[in-house]
């Protein structure tokens, strides 16, 4: 038996990683224990190295089920590129590739073979196994997106359900169940469906860190939102979209406004949909743009932005659609677009449903949607309370913890909320509750006689929206409960009796006019994005080179690191987290070219600069310039500027054009596009060095005095 303290060491080694991630550890040593696994743990939380490393240290193959051909073909990619014996069969290969890689399992060169459920039960594979088991042995089954299996799990597949019969033909195998969200009913289907035996549960916090969350309101003005998004992040992203027809609009705006978008949807062929998802993976493109039919099988860890362009028909969809950002643990975004427009047209997609139970279902998760858009509370706080998981709050990056609106004491709204659940018997939803207590005459309310009680009519001072506002953050805040049959009852709990009795306060967040502004995700030094751009752009052409996702070769966050630390030795870059054996030997060289290219040519200009600002002392930057200066190398927008000086944004372009002037780098490029440059340096040629006003009177409406000002100081360098 394997000596557990070793483990890190064989970690460093086949993946390049120093330390494990909360949780991996411990299912790893009772992998090596050969117990049946249930593993929830979120997107980019690290899964498929809990049987990978396993799987390498256990005698035998290590049968792994995928749903999707892309999704195995990527992982097994990604082993190959740690000197890792792994392969795949699917419907993809010929009958002479097929015969050649089972031939290559039976000799017992591969240690992980990556299967389809359809094919691993098959009448003619299952015998295969049978010729393993006895030849190399068998150490593992590995149940890839295990929530496939239950009926109640957002993405049922069929097919899954013939996996039970696994543990029958071989019982002494042990099952690891791997999944990225399940309700507690989902987890016990998971266990009952696989037939697992006193599995070992490793349930990981759902919280992903990284992620910042934040809700807009859908309006005209959305599509410009959008693309300021995706302008504002370097890295790839996926816009979620309710319908076909939406997807291909929204990409043909994209595509115009020269953005490298393309579609994915059910109506394309299967070869059109390959096509576009290769490109996005590969990094040829930047955005896909995609109904629901797209995301399970990417594995692509470098997604800096998710948008919902339109409402999510469930809180699980959401989650698992919006973590398929920042997977590798950097920085990124989920903005989810809400109107009640969207809303109208699910609600219609549920009323076609037959079964009237899967009605109630479908209602109650979408009404769990509203509240989460709707909701003041911090959005983990709402999004974990719906796994079961509690978390305290002000999380610090999303929307309503960044941008924090006023708190107010509703102790007593919430006791008068509280005191009509238990006088009604607990038996009615929340639009019933807030119709007695602002007094309704309904037929229902007054057949129920609850006109006749005591909190009839005593939030009559309050808005019915209000009233929905305090019921939910009652919910999130666990001081209410809800049920989940469909009707959405609430359910007091000894929290709610605990405000009842006055032994409890609540406090409300008040909502303001929402925040449009853009989180900074941090401060990014400038040189560290030059850096990791020139790494970016080798990586690709390794990728290319060896047609494989340039995330094969390294993630982001390794990239990052070269760009912080930049090793100036092979040992230097081999401690690197993410540089194992393997890729220390096949790209270090390279890599550690390029950062040395980057530190002579920066050194050089630095030398450069200096000089430069000793001939030009007197157009030396004034301190208020140089303030917004500062914030301006460190990537902030005009507008973040603005908002951290507590200026207006004109004030902070007169600073810009100002700094252009007095010769200091800041690119034009980046404020004002090229071919507006183009004209406005034409005009001004002509008409020379006067006013603003004639200047726009000549161009017209479509350029603003903010781009003629910086463009304008430009051509008076120009002219020095």
């Amino acid at each position: 038996m394997l000596q557990y303290p070793q483990l890190e060491q064989y970690l460093k080694y086949h993946f390049g990683y120093d330390h494990f991630r909360p949780g991996q550890r411990q299912i790893v040593e009772d992998a090596l224990q050969n117990r049946d696994l249930m593993v929830i743990m979120p997107t980019g939380g690290g899964k498929s190295l809990c049987f990978q490393l396993p799987a390498l240290l256990k005698p035998g193959l290590t049968v792994v089920v995928s749903p999707l051909i892309a999704l195995m073909q990527d992982q097994v990619e990604a082993l190959r590129n740690n000197n890792i014996a792994a392969t795949f069969l699917n419907s993809s290969l010929n009958s002479h590739q097929v015969r050649s890689r089972e031939e290559a399992i039976m000799t017992g060169k591969v240690k992980l073979l990556y299967v389809a459920p359809e094919r691993l039960m098959s009448e003619r594979f299952l015998p295969v196994l049978d010729v393993v088991k006895e030849k190399v042995g068998l150490a593992n089954f590995a149940i890839d997106e295990a929530h496939c299996v239950s009926e109640w799990g957002h993405d049922f597949r069929p097919e899954y359900r013939q996996l039970m019969l696994l543990k029958k033909r071989f019982p002494q195998v042990p099952t690891i169940a791997l999944t990225a969200t399940a309700t507690d009913r989902v987890k016990a289907d998971i266990i009952d469906q696989l037939g697992l035996k006193q599995p070992s549960i490793h349930i990981a916090s759902f919280n992903r860190q990284n992620l910042y969350y934040e809700i807009r309101p859908k309006n005209s003005r959305s599509y410009s939102e959008i693309l300021e998004i995706v302008r504002e992040n370097e890295g790839s992203g996926i816009i979620y979209c309710l319908t076909r027809k939406k997807v291909d609009e929204l990409t043909l705006k994209l595509q115009k406004d020269k953005v490298a978008a393309l579609s994915y949807h059910a109506g394309l062929t299967d070869k059109e949909r390959s096509e576009n998802q290769t490109k996005f993976i590969r990094d040829d493109v930047r955005v896909m743009v995609a109904t629901i039919a797209f995301g399970m099988g990417i594995n692509k860890p470098d997604v800096r932005f998710v948008i919902h362009a339109d409402l999510p028909r469930n809180l699980e969809s959401y989650y698992q659609e919006s973590g398929r950002a920042g997977r590798d643990g950097e920085p990124s975004r989920c903005t989810l677009f809400f109107s009640f427009g969207d809303v109208k047209t699910i609600e219609w997609s549920i009323n076609q449903k037959t079964d009237p139970q899967e009605q109630l279902i479908a209602k109650q998760q979408l009404r769990q949607v509203i509240d989460y858009a709707e909701g003041t509370d911090c959005r983990r706080t709402i999004q974990l309370g719906y796994f079961g998981e509690r978390f305290p709050g002000n999380c610090g990056n999303c929307d309503n913890c960044r941008y924090p609106k006023p708190v107010q004491d509703w102790t007593i709204e919430a006791m008068k909320f509280l005191s009509c659940v238990a006088r009604s018997k607990e038996r009615y939803g929340m639009n019933y509750i807030i119709d007695v207590l602002r007094g309704s005459k309904s037929q229902k309310i007054t057949v129920n006689k609850h006109d006749q009680l005591s909190t009839y009519g005593i939030g009559k001072d309050k808005t019915a929206d209000e009233w929905k506002m305090l019921c939910r953050s009652l919910l999130h805040q666990g001081l209410l409960e809800q049920s989940n049959d469909g009707y959405s009852v609430l359910k007091l709990n000894a929290l709610s009796w605990e405000v009842m009795r006055k032994q409890r306060s609540v406090s409300l967040a008040v909502p303001m006019k929402p925040k449009l502004n853009l989180e900074d995700g941090g401060v990014k030094a400038a040189e560290v994005e030059d850096l990791m751009h020139r790494l970016r752009s080798l990586r690709k052409k390794l990728a290319d080179e060896q047609a494989v996702p340039p995330y094969v070769i390294f993630h982001d966050s390794t990239l990052r690191l070269m760009a912080q630390v930049q090793p100036k030795t092979l040992e230097e870059f081999g401690e690197l987290s993410g540089v194992g054996s393997y890729k220390l030997s096949e790209y270090g060289e390279q890599f550690l070219t390029e950062i040395q290219s980057y530190r002579i040519e920066k050194a050089a200009q630095i030398f450069k600069n200096s000089q430069s600002l000793s001939s030009v002392a007197n157009d030396y930057p004034s301190d208020t310039e140089y303030s917004t200066f500062e914030l301006y190398q460190q990537g902030f927008s005009v507008q973040e500027i603005a908002d951290k000086r507590n200026v207006r944004t004109t004030t902070i372009i007169r600073h810009l054009s100002d700094l252009i002037e007095k010769n200091q780098p800041v690119d034009l490029n980046q404020l004002v596009p090229l071919d507006k440059q183009k004209k406005i340096w034409q005009v001004i040629d002509v008409l020379g060095d006067i006013s603003l006003t004639p200047i726009r009177e000549h161009l017209g409406q479509d350029y603003s005095f903010d781009e003629i000002r910086l463009v304008r100081a430009k051509w008076r360098k120009e002219q020095k």
